[in-house]
């Protein structure tokens, strides 16, 4: 499960039919010639030009018209020069979006506005996301976490004790996805190859540009039981790195981050201290 946080020519465009879409892009971009997008999900001021705007909401990338606009279609084109998919303006409109998704191709994509065969005004904007581990945590040092809401209420806590939550943001210009989430090295039970996605009741988690969400685990990474390869509580203290790692859709690549911690106080896992610091 998880839990949003509010944050923070070149040729004539093809005016062939494109397929589909895809989900979720962020970032904005000015008319004419400029390029460029902020990666906060913020849109870009408003231009002159045709294209008064464009920006992302959610999973829509919106293309705002002027009111004088002698347009009738908007084209997007991807990275690789190919139509990504047109809209027709139909008269006194003055909006039209894309729905792009997170099965991307990142880079660099021109929104092209025409009025039959001719270029009336184009733009381009970078749109890649960038995904990035801002936290880890347990239910003994962060009970403000909605924990209850996401696994339910317990008499021994059993769950949520042996669960973590992990906090990314996606700092780039668009959206992406989590697919995988697992944790590796010294923890009680660590995963090389986690069933399922380690997400609580989750296959994917949708993170827009500008965006922190948190993740809940499935995978126990923290439980009583300690696996052969784990490590847990000592009354003497122990003390070792683990890893947190991510595997994300847009580009299919890991993203990992290295964390220290310590177990002090009991043999007991329900008992003792976990201290996580960033390593």
């Amino acid at each position: 499960m998880t839990r949003d946080h509010p944050h923070i020519s070149r040729r004539n465009a093809l005016r062939t039919v494109a397929g589909a879409a895809l989900a979720s892009v962020a970032g904005c971009l000015n008319n004419g010639e400029s390029s460029g997008t902020p990666g906060d999900g913020t849109s870009a001021p408003e231009s002159q030009g045709p294209l008064k705007r464009v920006a992302v909401d959610g999973t829509t990338l919106i293309v705002e018209l002027s009111a004088e606009a002698d347009v009738d279609q908007v084209n997007l084109i991807q990275p690789n020069g190919e139509l990504f998919g047109k809209r027709d303006v139909a008269a006194g409109a003055q909006q039209v979006s894309f729905e792009i998704g997170t099965a991307y191709e990142p880079g660099e994509y021109r929104v092209v506005a025409l009025k039959g065969e001719e270029t009336v005004a184009e733009s381009t904007t970078n749109i890649e996301p960038e995904i990035q581990i801002q936290d880890v945590g347990l239910y003994r040092n962060n009970p403000d976490k909605p924990w209850e809401e996401v696994y339910g209420e317990s008499q021994t806590d059993s769950k949520k004790n042996g669960e973590v939550f992990v906090t990314v943001q996606n700092s780039g210009s668009g959206p992406n996805a989590v697919v995988e989430l697992w944790f590796t090295g010294d923890v009680p039970n660590p995963v090389e190859d986690p069933r399922g996605s380690g997400i609580y009741e989750k296959d994917r988690v949708v993170v827009p540009a500008g965006k922190i969400v948190d993740l809940f685990s499935d995978s126990f990474p923290v439980g009583s039981e300690i696996g052969d390869e784990g490590m847990g509580c000592s009354a003497d203290g122990n003390s070792g790195q683990f890893t947190v790692v991510l595997k994300t859709r847009v580009t299919g690549q890991q993203v990992t981050k290295a964390y220290n911690v310590e177990y002090t106080g009991s043999d007991e896992m329900e008992n003792c201290e976990i201290t996580i610091s960033e390593a």
